[in-house]
């Protein structure tokens, strides 16, 4: 992050920043893709331009996406082959990056309810809660594929169990890649301390898997009942955020220069605990508008194109070159959140 002090912006100029990115994205991509998590983590961004502004252009893309799709993730109905490890193709239904998008299908069903756009997601859902398994969710970006389906899908069904299993599966997740002593997320499993190390011997932390991580825990404390049991855990977790943005968190050098998803999801999820009353304004603002003034000067480009995303992968990648023409829908997504979240700060300061 640049240590110069960043000037506060105005909201109308950070909603044209929103207009002008948002635009690009969708006449760059007039033609609807898959329903996989990358494209979904795009329309968790879009939705939320259209919750702050009532666009009814960005409903109508994320909806078309929907149909696109069936409403569906992957789209086996032979529940014996539904598999949640990694895979791409139609049996990995219980896998989250094919979950992800029954949270833009429940915020589409809250405007116009139709039980049809949310049918597919409660099958898949309340099948896979109703298994023994725990460990669905043992990758960091999991966590905000799937984290935030459970809280819509309980405010949406009333069903108590969504968020039981919730419980139970973050606390799966926490047991494999949770460090307490830095209050990071490794990505998952195999980059754990000492057994995986960075370019300079230290615990390599991913910036865009922590960003996932501080997102979802935002998207679930805004759904979760007040009352919940476990709600002051997750606010626990939530308000241990650290300011790093390099993509190897703790050791710059590792992959040197910025990097927006990361920064993105931080720069959200920051926000949103300010904005709710969770993260000190004193403390976080200075952060937040250093933030905000490297991803409008230098991330965002005259266009409307978002730059500087590392490229879908799981981890910080040594000489991997990431620069003004590095785009992706996803950076998009966590860059519109960001924004969205900016808008609702700065109306209320």
């Amino acid at each position: 992050l640049s240590s110069c002090t960043a000037q506060q912006p105005k909201p109308e100029e950070v909603i044209e920043i929103i207009n002008r990115v948002n635009n690009y994205w969708q006449e760059t991509h007039p033609q609807h893709g898959r329903s996989f998590w990358d494209n979904a983590a795009y329309h968790t961004g879009n939705m939320e331009v259209f919750f702050l502004t009532g666009n009814p252009e960005c409903y109508a893309y994320s909806e078309a996406w929907a149909e696109h799709n069936e409403w569906k993730g992957a789209k086996s109905d032979n529940k014996e082959e539904w598999k949640y490890s990694y895979g791409e193709s139609d049996d990995y239904v219980l896998f989250g990056d094919y979950q992800i998008c029954f949270q833009t299908y429940a915020d589409l069903y809250t405007v116009k309810p139709d039980s049809g756009k949310i049918a597919r997601a409660r099958e898949v859902m309340e099948y896979q809660m109703s298994t023994d398994k725990n460990d669905y969710w043992w990758w960091a970006d999991g966590l905000y594929m799937v984290m935030p389906v459970m809280t819509k899908m309980y405010k949406l069904t009333g069903n108590p169990l969504y968020l039981e299993k919730l419980h139970e599966y973050w606390t799966y997740a926490n047991s494999i890649m949770y460090d307490a002593e830095e209050g990071l997320y490794y990505r998952d499993g195999k980059y754990i301390y000492p057994k995986h190390k960075s370019v300079n011997g230290k615990k390599d932390f991913w910036a865009r898997g922590d960003g996932w991580v501080l997102a979802a825990l935002a998207k679930v404390l805004k759904d979760l009942p007040e009352t919940d049991q476990y709600r002051q855990e997750y606010i626990d977790r939530f308000q241990k955020p650290e300011g790093y943005w390099t993509r190897s968190m703790l050791d710059p050098e590792h992959a040197p220069g910025p990097e927006t998803s990361g920064t993105a999801f931080f720069t959200y999820g920051l926000l949103w605990g300010m904005n709710n009353g969770l993260l000190d304004k004193a403390a976080y603002q200075p952060v937040v508008m250093k933030a905000w003034n490297y991803l409008t000067t230098v991330a965002l480009q005259p266009d409307g194109r978002i730059g500087y995303v590392q490229p879908i992968g799981e981890k910080a990648i040594p000489g991997q070159v990431v620069d003004a023409n590095s785009t992706a829908n996803f950076g998009v997504g966590a860059f519109l959140l960001a924004a969205c979240e900016m808008v609702r700060f700065l109306n209320a300061d």
